[in-house]
């Protein structure tokens, strides 16, 4: 059997997101290699993750590859850069700010607020969402709770230990006490008393 179509839209999932970038990526990046040393094309590639970072290939200098394309498509030189460039920053502060609405948005949503406008699917992926987010927060409880409490009992142990060294520490200093006493009384009674005639002694 077929593979079932795949619907393409964004990955809500940030771990599977990744995953996915990776994996297709890499496929990317081979199948452009492949494609210029089995049909000998000029070929260049410039990849952005969501976070900013930057993958590439080329078959050739990636500056010349780009100066051709700017030739072919009609694209100012050198002399117009400048323009260019403040557009290209321009379209990116504009892409950013949606980006950040967007968020802006997101968190409200899972904060409970502005949901008026959302539709049943949307309503049950942001609830799927806060139970993950509750489930890890509660699991992470646990987990300091656990720690905490096998540090206390190991405080226990400790003094339970000292206390129980002390104790027989006592035991002994008392066991001592009590041989010099009758040492004491044992060196009296070895010197001989006085003998007492008439009650008066010599």
């Amino acid at each position: 059997m077929g593979r079932g179509k795949v619907e393409l839209k964004r990955i809500e999932n940030p771990t599977s997101r990744q995953v996915t970038f990776s994996k297709r990526r890499n496929g990317l990046l081979k199948k452009s290699l492949e494609l210029s040393i089995l049909c000998d094309a000029e070929v260049a590639i410039l990849i952005f993750s969501p976070s900013g970072k930057a993958y590439q290939f080329a078959s050739h200098d990636m500056d010349r590859t780009i100066a051709r394309y700017r030739r072919e498509v009609g694209f100012p030189l050198s002399s117009d850069l400048r323009s260019v460039s403040m557009e290209f920053w321009k379209t990116e502060i504009e892409e950013l700010k949606r980006s950040a609405n967007l968020l802006e948005t997101r968190l409200r949503h899972l904060a409970g607020e502005d949901l008026s406008m959302l539709n049943m699917k949307e309503l049950k992926q942001i609830e799927r969402q806060i139970k993950t987010g509750v489930e890890r927060v509660r699991s992470r409880k646990r987990r300091m709770m656990s720690e905490h409490i096998n540090l206390l009992k190991m405080k226990q142990k400790a003094l339970q230990e000292e206390n129980s060294r002390l104790q027989k520490r006592l035991h002994e200093l008392h066991d001592d006490n009590v041989s010099l006493r009758a040492s004491g009384e044992n060196v009296y009674n070895a010197y001989p008393r006085p003998v007492l005639q008439n009650g008066v002694g010599h």
